[in-house]
């Protein structure tokens, strides 16, 4: 992790959700540092064993009221949400954040998340409140690709997003996996999000290790990529196996399988017994590829590649640069992308990173 040293804090702000997987990683690092966030989530019991070995504060309370949520956040500069299934979470704190004028951040990659953040827009501008999710691996080092695109190639209409990596799931994100399936695959086609099958598209990728077969995934860069860069077509895409392309194929079969909600409810407490995340040491062994390609309608084209660090040790690094970022400097309130928010060269700046070539 990087050895910033900390800057002054005017208010206290807070993890929520800091008993899951990435949450804790997050805030071990935040401690590291010096920062003092309040760790919450709806069990205090599950948070309270790690915040006295952090020397942190606590607060829990659940989402079920937004209206007692307001009152636990009030006072908060920004709360970090960490609880996954964003779907379940991510609206009432948006609220909630809304509603006592603290900054909104999570780390999550649902598409859904993005498009509400932006019809909440004029709110919080009119809160005088940030709203930023996608501040972790989901979906920093993408958007900061597109961006960067959009300045190289200015009249792009298309832009094709993608990553390879490595890592394994984190019960949270397996959770979110689940859900995406039964919703099928997404991407953006003249300016409207559309669903498509998984796997809908199949081609061959450099993400920058080597050409491999790669398929669509409804990821949540078909929304941010657009209000970051405002390309009216988007996908997104990761590397798989011939088997794996096939099983997503196969997968749009079990779709209405797949969305009945005690379906779902197996399938996740399964996930929650067996998924766990990977360890540090396997973090630091599994680099992530990000590729990105914008043609505009001449048929010029411009592709960007950058390494970064595991997405899971992004996700620490980048949800805590944008935190430092919004001690250190005053945003009109609205909606916001990564990008947006810091700029494009946020994902060039974080711990293992290397340059973003364009060529």
């Amino acid at each position: 992790m990087s050895e910033q040293s900390p800057q002054p804090e005017q208010k206290p702000w807070m993890i929520y959700g800091a008993n899951g997987y990435t949450g804790e990683l997050i805030a071990r690092e935040a401690a590291r540092r010096g920062y003092k966030p309040i760790l919450a989530g709806r069990s205090p019991g599950k948070i309270q064993a790690l915040a006295d070995e952090l020397g942190l504060g606590t607060m829990a309370f659940s989402l079920d009221n937004v209206e007692q949520a307001t009152r636990q956040i009030k006072g908060m500069s920004l709360v970090l949400n960490c609880a996954g299934p964003f779907s379940a979470t991510a609206e009432p704190m948006m609220n909630a954040c809304i509603a006592a004028r603290a900054n909104y951040l999570d780390i999550t990659g649902e598409i859904a998340v993005f498009e509400l953040s932006q019809s909440l827009s004029d709110k919080a501008r009119s809160a005088g409140i940030v709203l930023c999710p996608g501040v972790g691996f989901d979906v920093i080092p993408t958007d900061c690709v597109a961006a960067s695109l959009k300045a190289a190639l200015p009249d792009a209409t298309h832009l094709a997003l993608g990553f390879d990596s490595r890592s394994g799931f984190s019960p949270g994100t397996a959770k979110t996996s689940v859900e995406g399936l039964a919703q099928g695959g997404k991407v953006r086609r003249d300016g409207k999000i559309v669903t498509v099958p998984l796997a809908y598209e199949v081609r061959r990728i450099d993400f920058g290790d080597g050409e491999k077969e790669a398929m669509t995934i409804p990821w949540g860069d078909v929304s941010t990529a657009y209000h970051s860069t405002g390309i009216p077509n988007i996908k997104v895409f990761i590397p798989g196996s011939p088997r794996m392309i096939k099983s997503a194929q196969k997968a749009n079969y079990l779709r209405p399988l797949l969305g009945i909600k005690f379906v779902q409810k197996l399938i996740k407490a399964r996930i929650a017994k067996t998924v766990k995340g990977p360890d540090e040491a396997t973090r630091e062994k599994m680099p992530t590829f990000v590729w990105g390609e914008a043609t505009n309608s001449r048929g010029e084209k411009k592709t960007a590649r950058i390494r970064t660090a595991n997405g899971y040790s992004l996700t620490i690094t980048g949800s805590l640069a944008v935190i430092e970022h919004l001690m250190e400097n005053q945003h009109t309130g609205g909606a916001y992308t990564p990008s947006t928010l810091v700029g494009a060269e946020l994902v060039a700046r974080l711990p293992e990173s290397g340059e973003l070539v364009i060529q």
